[in-house]
């Protein structure tokens, strides 16, 4: 078991532990230049690589779209409805219930337990989540239409580049794929990174509401996922990227956001540290669970 698990998880804590300490230390960090960094360098060069890069064929990537975009929708509503019932704002506390963090945590734990074509179907979950973050989040929380911001999202151009290159089954010389490959590799070492550094500089100022938060952002993904999985009768790679990325906890972007429109930015940092720990301490079992029955690359 541990042979499995270790390779998996270990460079995971590891990257997230250096932010994390280096937030605790009080030493300088740039997140906005980072961001910028993943989403406008690594982000795109990691989508359009993971995509042109899958062993399987395109249909495969596009049932993962539809998955990724069957599972937002499924949260949105029965989280919407769970609010309601709590009699919470669900402008405020919506997104973070939604939105998983499919990118910092998701992509290289999928990397890492199913090699490149877990990570090319998870690059799915991730764009599905970043687009649906840009256009839902500023039009849901500040009535504030984000189509010019959408339209110069590059990942967008590298999920079209890439699909075009596995439907057309093109061939992409050395000296792109080694350049690809190249940026691609600073993406998801950064958003650990930003995950670690978010960690350790979020405070949780209303423990209780921040843990409902969570409590429905873990719940309702996993068990959605868990109900995809079954009514799909997913096997294989798909089944256990599904079971990763619908499992993911609050993503930090929800902060931004929220911060932006001043949607109880304190409660969604909260909501991202308590369900981050709570991820933590069940990805044994959940990353047993997802490799049940696939071949470790």
């Amino acid at each position: 078991m541990y042979a499995k698990l270790l390779p998996i998880i270990v460079p995971v804590f590891a990257c997230a532990g250096l932010g994390y300490f280096w937030a605790r230390a009080g030493w300088p960090f740039e997140r906005e230049f980072i961001t910028r960094i993943v989403m406008n360098i690594g982000a795109p060069a990691l989508v359009l690589n993971g995509i042109a890069g899958l062993d399987t064929q395109a249909p495969d990537f596009m049932q993962a779209l539809g998955i990724a975009f069957g599972l937002v929708l499924a949260c949105g509503i029965l989280g919407w409805f769970a609010l309601k019932l709590m009699r919470q704002p669900q402008r405020s506390y919506l997104p973070p219930v939604v939105f998983g963090n499919v990118g910092n945590l998701g992509l290289p734990l999928c990397l890492f337990a199913f090699g490149a074509e877990g990570l090319g179907l998870a690059v799915a979950f991730y764009l599905v989540g970043a687009l649906a973050q840009f256009i839902i989040g500023p039009l849901f929380q500040g009535r504030e239409p984000a189509w010019s911001t959408l339209v110069r999202t590059p990942i967008i151009y590298a999920a079209v580049a890439g699909l075009a290159i596995v439907n057309l089954q093109l061939s992409t010389p050395l000296w792109l794929d080694n350049t690809l490959e190249l940026l691609a590799d600073i993406a998801i070492p950064l958003m650990l990174l930003a995950l670690g550094h978010a960690l350790g500089s979020f405070r949780i100022e209303r423990a209780a509401v921040s843990a409902m938060i969570a409590a429905l952002r873990l719940a309702l993904g996993f068990g959605i996922g868990m109900a995809v999985v079954w009514l799909l009768e997913l096997e294989g790679t798909m089944r256990g990227v599904v079971i990763i990325q619908a499992a993911m906890p609050v993503a930090v972007f929800n902060f931004l956001l929220a911060a932006r429109y001043a949607r109880h930015p304190e409660d969604v940092a909260g909501s991202i540290v308590i369900s981050t720990l709570i991820s933590f301490l069940l990805l044994p079992p959940l990353v047993l669970l997802a490799l049940a029955g696939v071949a470790q690359p």
